[in-house]
């Protein structure tokens, strides 16, 4: 039986103040808890309220029960200061400990300056690589890049003192994982701390104090786990407490297992074996949002590819595992057989995509065949670079010579070679568009959409319309759309007279060749979205919807329509312009 360090300590729980009682408290066995293994934190040090705390966490071999406290609880590092000797070996037996227990965090200070680091032993046990984020403030993360599991231990790399703690130290690792290295080393996780807090005149720790104005108190039997100091200080009473309480046990957190799942339509629990010897098809519908996961992190790969005209979307890890025959289907759905689901791979990704299963009587409710984010994407690249192929076209009936690809910044047979790889502004265009997707993403699709297709350079169009006939005073301060859209009247008034495509060549101006062109407003619209970051400029963006046909009312349940309506509208509108340019040039 464990023991019971809050049953055995002499101040109350109901009174005992919230710091106090998580130190005394053992940690549960979830996977998802992080466990705090090394600490230096003080809060109002010299008012009413003061509280500090210096804690480190011991790796300690054994059976149950507690162990007496230890000498590093008062200055919270395994080592300080730095040995003493002037002779050659005096170091030799040297080895930084914690009472002779191996810990955790290894935690280092002289009073002044104080360092810390997740001990070797840990790190080189489990796997785990660290990264350092931050300038002036810096924190070491360490990651397990094998499954891959982010941030299975972090903390700040160092702190000082003068006069006062320059910086909160706080280091915390996954449940999990320190469950598993405990477990490897046969060892327990013990907390030893020093905690001392300001406290009012509580009655119950009066009681204990037995009318004294200080008293120091241990256990009455068995080993002193604890040294209490109780003294009145500053109108209340202070607290000082020396411990050292066991908190995590080597016992396993529940694994993460797809062994024994029930999928949606199957009326037995799916097991590995029994996946792979499956011959059918047997699909599994997911929720795209399966797929934000993978999106959001650039440690992954989530290009979508096009196979035998169908788009898949498999994520995988860097060479480690993938996912497989990732089909997409309907706006929001993904199709996988269930066998390619159960193929090599963690389970906890296996069962991360369980969690976006779809039942399948709410399939009846989907159209299946409804063109999905990606399909959008690829018909905006289609148009793009028909569009670059014409301009460039254009250009040599007028003089100027540029690609394609320096035109709109897509090269026709990297794509047809490659697909996306080489474009990821596509993928980012592409990521999962949920229905019910907030304002702020729709915002940022709409930016990155505009983004994508305005790569034109100003001068090369402003060159043509020179060239057509347009006065250059007039051309010179326009912008990409106003330049775009006199490109499209110009092309328009030939084509409407049948003129072959050397017309475009004009020393006089064109009648009409700046009016407003309704094929391009959704491009305008577009445009306005990009920078609609205030209520006001998105209350006229949502009237300009309306105006060019879309039910605003829609955008109450979330901005997946508004979304795929803004996309339709850009890409017919550059379809417009590259089916004009097409037009002409068709006519030498």
């Amino acid at each position: 039986m464990p023991f019971d360090y809050l049953a055995a300590f002499p101040i109350p729980v109901h009174v005992m103040p919230p710091r106090l009682r998580g130190l005394l408290e053992p940690v549960g066995l979830s996977p998802s808890l992080f466990v705090e293994v090394a600490s230096m934190q003080e809060s109002d040090p010299h008012g009413e309220h003061a509280e500090h705390l210096h804690l480190l966490m011991a790796v300690v071999p054994g059976a149950d029960g507690p162990i007496e406290v230890l000498s590093e609880a008062g200055h919270g590092v395994v080592e300080y200061s730095v040995p003493v000797g002037d002779e050659c070996g005096c170091s030799a037996e040297f080895s930084p400990s914690i009472s002779g227990h191996d810990y955790i965090v290894a935690a280092w200070g002289n009073g002044s300056f104080y360092t810390f680091n997740l001990a070797e032993k840990v790190w080189m046990t489990l796997g785990l690589t660290p990264r350092c984020v931050g300038n002036d403030q810096q924190r070491l993360i360490y990651d397990d890049l094998v499954l891959p599991e982010f941030g299975v231990a972090e903390g700040e790399v160092s702190s000082d003192y003068h006069w006062n703690l320059k910086r909160g130290v706080s280091w915390r690792m996954s449940n999990e994982y320190l469950r598993r290295y405990l477990w490897l080393r046969g060892a327990r996780g013990v907390r030893v701390f020093y905690y001392s807090a300001q406290l009012p005149n509580i009655p119950e720790v009066r009681a204990i104090m037995e009318g004294k104005s200080h008293v120091a108190r241990k256990p009455a039997e068995g080993v002193a786990w604890y040294d209490l100091d109780i003294r009145e200080h500053n109108g209340g009473l202070l607290l000082q407490l020396w411990a050292s309480v066991e908190a995590v046990r080597p016992e396993l957190c529940p694994e993460q297992t797809a062994e024994g799942i029930l999928w949606p339509g199957d009326a037995q629990p799916m097991t590995h074996a029994r996946a792979d010897a499956l011959t059918g098809h047997d699909p599994v519908y997911l929720d795209d949002r399966f797929l934000q996961r993978y999106e959001q992190s650039t440690f992954y790969d989530s290009t979508p590819a096009h196979v035998w005209g169908q788009w898949y979307s498999s994520p995988s890890y860097r060479g480690q595992w993938s996912f497989t025959n990732c089909r997409r289907i309907g706006r929001n759905l993904i199709q996988v057989p269930m066998r390619e689901l159960y193929k090599p791979k963690p389970d906890r990704e296996i069962v991360h995509a369980r969690s976006f299963a779809v039942e399948p009587a709410d399939l009846a409710h989907v159209e299946l065949n409804e063109e999905h984010v990606v399909a959008k994407v690829q018909r905006l690249l289609d148009v793009l670079l028909r569009l670059g192929d014409g301009l460039s076209a254009l250009g040599k009936t007028v003089g100027l010579n540029k690609s394609s690809v320096e035109l709109t910044g897509f090269d026709r047979a990297e794509v047809t070679a490659n697909g996306w790889l080489a474009y990821p502004a596509l993928s980012r265009l592409a990521q999962v568009a949920p229905l019910d997707m907030t304002q702020q993403m729709f915002l940022a699709r709409c930016k990155s959409l505009h983004e994508v297709w305005q790569r034109i350079p100003n001068g090369y169009l402003k060159s043509l319309l020179e060239r057509a006939g347009c006065p250059r005073a007039a051309v010179k301060d326009l912008g990409s759309l106003k330049l775009l859209q006199a490109l499209l009247n110009v092309i328009e008034s030939l084509n409407v007279h049948e003129e072959a495509s050397d017309a475009i060549a004009s020393s006089g101006e064109r009648e009409g060749w700046n009016d407003r062109n309704e094929a391009l407003a959704p491009l305008f619209l577009n445009n306005d979205l990009r920078i609609a970051d205030a209520h006001e400029a998105m209350e006229k963006c949502l009237t300009a919807l309306q105006q060019l046909g879309f039910d605003t009312a829609s955008v109450n349940a979330g901005y997946g329509r508004a979304l795929d309506f803004v996309m339709d509208g850009a890409i017919n509108a550059l379809e417009t312009v590259a089916a004009a340019i097409e037009k002409l040039l068709s006519r030498k």
